[in-house]
């Protein structure tokens, strides 16, 4: 008889924020993390249930207006809608913040008793998956803690960072991200300022995936003119399905593929849906008509997931993390062979990171 566990298709995801979550509950983090605390989309306990094989753990500074979310939420309900973006934050405080989520993810390590391992090369994350140990990687989303000079990038890269978004929507000192809008495309504002262009130029020599998923439609080109590494967009969707400013066109899309690089699947409902709501009551076949797109566009290798479980509501079908396996029936009877599936869950994130990281 077959053990459903061990049966799982093991799942590389290209983004979460639950070291959000511990952010804002910090005095929780521990039902958050080993136990669960009845919420949110991610626990230890929930993510070996679900195959949750690794991941991108973002480090996200939020915005002092984050308090607001719920006025946020009812406008998405209600398409269309163009939410203003928050206004840049210092330095400084964005380090403090950084570090103290960095200590988090360090401390989630040490408190799995073994069940979570930070890695930093490929090599690790094949090598956590062999022994059954669940792999993060450190992502940093949006570079509000990294100085115009970028020093405080090496020191990140030196306790593990592997992999940075230049924005998160709201303007840096780097660049300008789409605001959360819809009906809209992604051409919303400027390119990359210099400290920008010396940012990817850093990040390629330092093997840092750059990754594009908030990134207007000009800094996305100038990322694609300047770097060496294959272009990646974390957690996106396709525009041509669901004109969401987040989503990406078929331009971008042809862009990535030519550089060898990966898009994941956001399971964000608003830019899942192609009415752009938020609300959760949803089939599978806007998840598919994505994917089939994102395929076609990209090439069976180029397509990955990207949850942003913790970050966004996600489809009732998935609910949670332990929801993937029912992700995984559904492209099975969408007629998904097992190859395609296993690249699509793990072996194209893999690939790229490989390509990426220089091994």
């Amino acid at each position: 008889m077959s053990d459903p566990i061990a049966d799982l298709i093991p799942v590389f995801d290209g983004h979460n924020d639950i070291l959000y979550r511990i952010l804002m509950q910090p005095e929780a983090r521990e039902a958050i993390w080993l136990t669960g605390e009845g919420r949110g989309h991610l626990d230890l306990p929930r993510m070996q249930a679900g195959g949750f094989a690794g991941g991108m753990f973002a480090i996200y500074i939020p915005s002092p207006s984050d308090d607001e979310d719920a006025s946020v939420e009812a406008l998405m309900d209600q398409p269309p809608y163009e939410l203003d973006l928050p206004a840049p934050l210092p330095l400084r405080d964005s380090q403090a913040v950084a570090l103290d989520l960095v200590a988090q993810l360090m401390w989630m390590e040490r408190a799995s008793g073994g069940a979570f391992r930070l890695c930093r090369t490929a090599g690790e994350i094949e090598a956590a998956r062999a022994a059954g140990v669940i792999a993060g990687v450190m992502h940093m989303e949006g570079a509000e803690a990294i100085d115009a000079g970028c020093d405080a990038l090496h020191a990140f890269h030196a306790m593990g960072l592997r992999s940075l978004g230049p924005v998160w929507s709201r303007p840096t000192i780097f660049g300008h991200g789409v605001p959360f809008a819809f009906p809209s495309g992604p051409d919303t504002g400027p390119g990359l300022t210099e400290a920008g262009r010396r940012l990817v130029r850093d990040c390629n020599a330092l093997r840092i995936l750059i990754d594009l998923s908030h990134l207007n439609e000009k800094g996305f080109d100038e990322v694609a003119r300047l770097s060496d590494a294959p272009l990646v967009a974390t957690h996106s969707n396709a525009h041509a399905v669901t004109p969401s400013s987040r989503n990406l066109t078929d331009r971008q899309l042809d862009m990535i593929r030519a550089s060898g690089g990966i898009v994941g699947l956001n399971f964000a409902t608003v830019f899942l849906r192609p009415d752009g709501r938020r609300d959760p009551a949803m089939g599978w076949e806007p998840v598919l008509r994505h994917l089939d797109h994102l395929i076609d566009r990209l090439g069976e290798d180029h397509v990955g997931f990207g949850s942003d479980f913790d970050g966004a509501t996600v489809p009732e079908g998935i609910t949670d993390v332990t929801g993937l396996p029912r992700l995984i029936a559904a492209l099975r009877a969408h007629g998904y062979g097992e190859a395609l599936i296993g690249k699509l869950a793990w072996g194209n994130w893999l690939s790229v990171l490989r390509r990426t990281w220089g091994e």
